[in-house]
């Protein structure tokens, strides 16, 4: 079986578009490869707001953030793209941040050329290093990286700071430094979005932020333009703080969770869906091989011998 990093490799390198929702955390990841996408995202947008319950201004740690990278990418058998932000320092910094991502499992990295304090992408106010700055890090963390197959990504937030010509040359000086993947954030046009898979002599990334500065188009449009993956950053947590808030508002109103059945799983539908009878059975076995002949089981509340 190949290598969670060899799987994105390659899914890349195919010619259908790969689509990777960010994980708000280990739960939603796992829905997501039920649903069967071939592969997720971890962004510091989603984290943030998760652990923090904050905007995505560059508060977490790089601790903090490969502790939410490990649990998720534990939680699914699909490859995990990681969001490293601008690698948390200088060029040691930047080696380490990779390492450390390597052994949370992750399958690779976005590293951006943002200056700190960094913001999300779509935001305003937003600043970059100089472009050989940014490749020199580059070259450090491909050294840094133990598995050739983890994928490199070199985001480039310098389209609304000094436009779309100067996105383009950082993104084929990125390709060049040898970035495995380029990915400039925040176009604003159609246009821009074409000339950026078209121009930039290696695979793509878009991302989808409804709301933000770049038109909504679909995976196919996107196939079709050229780029290689699209990841859609926000919306998980999005639909995840929309469904709670309508949730608690009604819960407040009416004290009562009666009626509301609908709008959630039930008791045993969410324990299929994160594996209890897997485990159960697994301890079970366990259990058996060290006392035969015993009866170990009881019955609890749930119904589920243990």
């Amino acid at each position: 079986m190949l290598k969670k990093t060899s799987q994105f490799k390659k899914l890349i390198l195919d010619d259908e578009i790969v689509m990777m929702p960010v994980a708000h955390d280990a739960l939603s990841a796992k829905i997501a490869e039920k649903a069967g996408f071939k592969a997720i995202a971890v962004g510091g947008y989603a984290n943030t707001a998760s652990m923090l319950g904050m905007p995505d201004i560059s508060l977490l740690t790089l601790t903090e953030m490969t502790g939410c990278a490990s649990r998720i990418a534990d939680a699914v058998n699909i490859p995990v793209l990681v969001d490293g932000d601008t690698g948390y320092g200088g060029i040691m910094n930047v080696m380490r941040t990779v390492q450390l991502y390597e052994k949370a499992g992750a399958a690779g990295i976005i590293l951006e050329d943002q200056a700190e304090p960094k913001r999300c992408g779509h935001m305003s106010g937003k600043q970059v290093i100089p472009s050989q700055d940014m490749a020199v890090r580059l070259k450090a963390a491909l050294d840094a990286r133990s598995d050739k197959d983890f994928i490199i990504t070199a985001r480039t937030d310098a389209m609304g700071v000094s436009g779309i010509e100067d996105a383009i040359r950082r993104g084929n000086l990125y390709r060049e430094a040898g970035a495995d993947m380029i990915f400039v954030d925040a176009p604003e046009s159609i246009d821009q979005m074409r000339r950026i898979a078209k121009e930039i002599d290696g695979p793509t990334m878009a991302n989808m932020i409804p709301g933000g500065k770049t038109p909504l188009l679909t995976a196919s449009e996107l196939q079709e333009m050229g780029f290689a993956v699209v990841a859609y950053a926000t919306s998980c947590t999005y639909v995840i703080a929309r469904a709670v808030m309508d949730f608690f508002d009604e819960l407040q109103r009416t004290g009562s969770t009666a009626g509301l059945e609908g709008r959630m799983m039930s008791f045993e539908q969410f324990n299929n869906l994160v594996g209890l009878k897997e485990l159960r059975d697994k301890e079970s076995k366990y259990l058996d091989s060290a006392m035969p002949g015993t009866d170990h089981k009881m019955v609890h509340k749930d119904g589920l011998q243990r």
